[in-house]
């Protein structure tokens, strides 16, 4: 395990550090062969809807809130006549429940009477919406419709900066900068795969370098706990000490990953309102709901999928991961 940076980026050539981009991607593919986006969806429209609602906080409790609110607005229509107080109760959990109400009906009703009542399909359309910048339209065209695209959130940002992808702040010029690096067939997987590897290992404040699989790839290697063991404590989600279990049935059987992360957060919910949690099942695990293809779905704290788009009172900028 390398002790100091492994790199002087300012020796790297272009070439070295393409290469060495699309190395961590294929170790991170190893890592994490169950990466998904973890915001749970069914369809184009319950991921937008999502996606918007998961600006500061976290995919777990956007998951906990959009059962409910799906099973009373289950399309754009409805959404677009929902009574504004009914629906800040039903988001209320989720944080800036009145901007995102605001947010999410003027979408649907842009929805309905531009598109029709589905959601667009291309980046053009998508960017038009109320809430949706270019980091959501990436994720809704890469998990809802199959089209590639690299989506910058807080953790994309911070990874790409610590491993030398990018010198920029700026969400635009991050996916530009590493779009260049990574194959367009990997850009929504390397999404994924570089936000799994941000909430579980290379945290903000204390990244585990000692328990990291590309150690020896990064840069910013030195920068956080170095010590194995150490480090290993620091890991979080089913990477975390006690989640064997649960990370043994991700990684068998990575079709069925989101349902398994999906029921782990369901139990810790039960657990923390001081319920019992059920015994694991795929009976159970099927009953919250179809998943769609494990490729196609990747059905992310987010993301992951998801903005950290506005601490104020207005959702209808940019987002700014």
């Amino acid at each position: 395990m390398p002790s100091t940076r492994v790199a002087d980026r300012s020796a790297e050539s272009p070439l070295a550090l393409k290469r060495r981009a699309r190395k961590i991607n294929r170790v991170l593919a190893e890592a994490y062969p169950y990466a998904h986006a973890e915001l749970d969806f069914r369809n184009p429209f319950e991921l937008v809807v999502a996606t918007v609602l998961s600006a500061q906080t976290t995919d777990v409790r956007v998951n906990l809130t959009t059962p409910a609110l799906f099973a009373k607005y289950p399309d754009a229509k409805a959404l677009a006549e929902a009574n504004t107080a009914e629906l800040e109760t039903m988001i209320q959990p989720t944080g800036f429940f009145r901007a995102k109400s605001r947010s999410i009906i003027a979408l649907a009703n842009r929805i309905v009477d531009e598109y029709d009542g589905e959601v667009p399909a291309r980046m053009e359309d998508l960017v038009t919406l109320p809430g949706v910048g270019r980091k959501t339209a990436n994720v809704v065209l890469g998990n809802a419709f199959g089209i590639p695209g690299i989506s910058v959130d807080t953790h994309f940002a911070r990874l790409s900066q610590r491993f030398g992808w990018t010198t920029s702040d700026d969400p635009v010029k991050i996916e530009s900068d590493v779009s260049a690096l990574i194959e367009p067939a990997e850009w929504t997987m390397v999404s994924h795969r570089v936000i799994f590897h941000g909430r579980r290992v290379c945290h903000a404040r204390k990244p585990a370098c000692g328990a990291c699989p590309i150690a020896t790839l990064c840069p910013s290697y030195g920068m956080g706990e170095t010590d194995p063991e150490k480090a290993r404590k620091l890991l979080k989600y089913e990477l975390a000490p006690g989640q064997e279990e649960l990370l043994a049935r991700m990684r068998s059987d990575v079709s069925r990953a989101a349902e398994y992360r999906r029921q782990d957060q369901r139990e810790a919910a039960q657990r923390s309102a001081g319920r019992p949690a059920p015994a694991f099942s795929v009976e159970v695990a099927e009953s919250v709901g179809p998943v769609e293809d494990a490729d196609s779905t990747r059905v992310a704290d987010s993301t992951l999928v998801a903005d950290s788009t506005r601490a104020n009172d207005s959702l209808g900028a940019e987002e700014k991961s």
